[in-house]
């Protein structure tokens, strides 16, 4: 009896201690080469460098130095480059960092056919790509990812919220004036589908190369087409030489409505209230929301001079949900912190109990917003009047219908 009391409390120990290993093992710190190494990826130097660019930077800087700069006792550290918005050159850099530089996630990313090579190469390589400058709502269908999070905003939403409330009220006659590449034929699909949907036609498209100088011919087809809405299916330089010739044109004061489906809030500020009042768009972020919004978009300015897009704003909302994760789980290992971003809400600066859905897509309310007339705005920052808050899940498209390969059918 005392010998099979002996083996049992043996037996027992010997259970104790491989129980306390595993769970001693299961918290143990494993961050990679004993630093978080994050890559902000997007354009410093061309048209989408106003809404993303070194803001961009400065956002995830923003971010880690308000994590601490360090995750379980693991510095961070925050790397960019420039893609040229040219999916060759973004493919190269995004192999270089994983494969050499240990690259732990990249950020931003403007340029959907960028973001498009950048998604695979992610994917392959097992990192984390946390998408807020691309706009493509492929990134969450088609080609969806279990390694990507779409951040900030995409096509889906953009139309879906300043479309239906275009035609809603009348406007129900579109002519599409498209950039020519991934972002603005993603753009114009998804929004032509709502304005269908919503009862009204589509007169008219034109496709115009990326960084378009002159628009001319392109807004006297728009003119010709005398759709009730002009709507612009582009962004950052393209958007502003759009709106700003549209202006000289007349287009507006000849009755015809011009809609930015993508429109940053630096795009307005360099237009100028008077050349882009009246406009209506969808946002993300406004920096005059709240008191979170407003002090955190005062000491971006201090650093940058202009208050934040909400690309930029997502990025920081985007890179610190990313160090949070790590911070729970012990581990910058891409599947573990995915799932662990995907396990927590979204409570910050930039979206309110915001959630990432199985195909990758961050749900958070969106903004119908419209600029204000140069009487209306009291400062130069001063530049929207929200006209209506869309919840997420109105306002992005529904888990199921995007033909992602990581949801299950219902």
């Amino acid at each position: 009896m005392i010998r099979k009391t002996l083996i049992i409390c043996a037996l027992s120990a010997s259970s104790f201690i491989t129980t306390a290993v595993a769970e001693q093992s299961s918290t143990r710190v494993s961050i990679s080469d004993d630093v978080v190494k994050i890559g902000v990826l997007n354009d410093m130097s061309s048209l989408y460098s106003d809404g993303t660019g070194k803001g961009s930077l400065t956002a995830a800087r923003m971010a880690v130095a308000d994590f601490g700069g360090s995750v379980r006792g693991k510095p961070i550290e925050v790397i960019s480059a420039d893609h040229l918005n040219k999916p060759d050159v973004g493919s190269m850099i995004a192999r270089t960092w994983y494969d050499t530089n240990n690259v732990d996630a990249i950020v931003d990313v403007p340029t959907s056919s960028v973001a498009l090579a950048v998604q695979q190469i992610t994917r392959e390589k097992n990192r984390v790509f946390l998408i807020s400058g691309a706009g493509a709502s492929d990134l969450t269908g088609s080609a969806c990812s279990p390694n990507g999070i779409h951040w900030t905003y995409d096509t889906y939403a953009l139309s879906n919220v300043a479309g239906k409330a275009m035609v809603a009220r009348g406007e129900d006659t579109w002519f599409f004036l498209t950039a020519d590449y991934a972002f603005g034929l993603a753009l114009e699909r998804d929004a032509a589908n709502v304005v269908k949907v919503s009862g009204g036609k589509v007169l008219g498209v034109a496709r115009a190369p990326l960084n378009t100088q002159d628009f001319s011919s392109f807004l006297l087809q728009a003119q010709t087409s005398r759709a009730k809405v002009v709507a612009l299916a582009n962004a950052g330089g393209d958007t502003q030489n759009a709106i700003k010739q549209a202006y000289e044109f007349g287009l507006q004061q000849q009755g015809q409505k011009l809609l930015a489906l993508l429109l940053n809030i630096t795009d307005v500020h360099s237009l100028g209230v008077q050349a882009a009042q009246g406009m209506i768009a969808t946002e993300g972020f406004y920096w005059d929301m709240d008191d979170a919004s407003r002090a955190f978009s005062k000491r971006f300015f201090q650093k940058e001079g202009h208050m934040p897009t909400m690309i930029q704003a997502g990025v920081y909302s985007a890179v610190m949900h990313y160090l949070k994760a790590i911070d729970a789980t012990g581990t910058d290992e891409a599947k573990a912190v995915v799932a662990q971003m995907k396990a927590m809400p979204i409570n910050d600066l930039f979206a309110k109990n915001g959630r990432i859905r199985d195909d990758g897509r961050m749900v958070h309310d969106m903004y119908l917003v419209q600029v204000k007339s140069p009487a209306e705005s009291k400062n130069e920052w001063d530049i929207y009047k929200v006209l209506a808050t869309v919840p997420g899940d109105d306002a992005y498209r529904p888990l199921t219908a995007g033909g992602c390969s990581l949801v299950k059918s219902p």
